[in-house]
């Protein structure tokens, strides 16, 4: 669904474990990796559309997370037109999205990337918490450290938090 000024409806999904590290996950057959994210339904709200997608994307189900935090605005970033269909071009600009925070209380078999309509993702890892705006595809960076950096009072103390801050600024 995309708003009047050629966004896509999103929500973006940052899952920590124990550690507070987060899953991140390497796109099918793609050197690329990210975070979980997928489109918003007409009718659908923020919070639906994200269990909806952690299940199509990952497998995992709401039973085994915990939603700590959520940003407070939309999110917005531009995708480049080599990026964009040729026939989408005049009227998709991008991407805007709600970011949710989640906590993994399952097991790892509990992970599971579903076939059905072809896997989003064929790999994951856990990595740092301050890691993924180096390492995402570059016009996702500022919305990615945006999101990071808004969650991060959920679940850092204030010690801590100083820390993260200044990992995601580099």
């Amino acid at each position: 669904m995309l708003d009047s000024g050629g966004y896509r409806l999103n929500v973006g999904i940052v899952i920590i474990n124990d550690k507070n590290q987060v899953f991140w996950a390497k796109r099918t057959k793609k050197d690329a990796w990210q975070f979980p994210q997928g489109g918003i339904k007409k009718g659908e709200k923020a919070e639906q559309a994200m269990f909806r997608e952690l299940k199509e994307e990952t497998g995992i189900t709401r039973q085994y997370v915990r939603i700590l935090g959520r940003t407070d605005d939309w999110l917005y970033y531009d995708v480049p037109s080599s990026f964009i269909k040729l026939e989408n071009r005049k009227v998709y600009k991008g991407q805007k999205q709600i970011w949710f925070l989640l906590k993994f209380e399952g097991k790892i078999e509990n992970i599971d990337f579903p076939e059905e309509n072809g896997a989003e993702f064929d790999s994951w890892m856990w990595i740092d918490y301050a890691e993924p705006p180096k390492l995402v595809v570059d016009f996702k960076k500022k919305v990615y450290t945006s999101a990071l950096l808004e969650l991060a009072p959920f679940i850092f103390s204030s010690s801590a938090l100083d820390k993260v801050k200044f990992k995601l600024s580099l």
